[in-house]
């Protein structure tokens, strides 16, 4: 069995981005486990607060579910160019004191409104986060799914077929990336 994270970057109940992740988990074959997480619940980091209360509950369960995974898909949305905070607090919070991603398997995806790419920028900005974490990032394929507003319903649910063939695609590769270690 192999067992993977979907860390949605979207606190949305109708995020195209955790819509992304609930397409790979419906794509996924038998033997893969994709569990899909939320951001939710994580404080704002503030290193005050972590040296007179340590790391957060939720963090700390968060990281023994990233740890316990062979392999994380971040899915990653656009905000004014980059990542969103959501996702880039989150990961400073699991960085204190802890090598949570230090050569685990990553893989990158994202829905945007964007009409050429996506989120294709803040998908390299992020990059640039988890090389500074030691994350092992599958370079391609890569998915910058744009007009998810003409892709997925009002739910966020996938219902572009062309994408799903591209995402099958993308997920094929990745369990590569994470099974074969390539």
């Amino acid at each position: 069995m192999t067992k993977l994270i979907g860390i949605s970057g979207a606190l949305r109940k109708a995020s195209t981005n955790t819509g992304l992740l609930r397409a790979l988990k419906d794509l996924a074959p038998q033997h893969v486990e994709l569990e899909i997480v939320t951001l939710h619940g994580i404080p704002l980091y503030d290193g005050d607060d972590e040296a007179a209360n340590g790391k957060p509950q939720s963090v700390k369960d968060l990281d023994a579910r990233i740890r316990a995974a062979d392999g994380v898909i971040f899915a990653c949305p656009e905000y004014n160019f980059s990542v969103p905070g959501v996702l880039k607090n989150a990961t400073d919070w699991l960085s204190r004191g802890s090598a949570f991603l230090k050569w685990k398997r990553v893989g990158i995806v994202g829905a945007g409104a964007g009409f050429f790419h996506g989120t294709g920028r803040s998908q390299y900005h992020f990059r640039q986060n988890l090389q500074a974490l030691q994350a092992i990032v599958m370079p391609k394929p890569e998915i910058f799914v744009n007009h998810n507003e003409d892709k997925f319903d009002a739910d966020g649910n996938l219902t572009d077929e062309e994408t799903r063939k591209h995402l099958a695609k993308w997920l094929e590769a990745f369990l590569e990336w994470v099974e074969k270690k390539p």
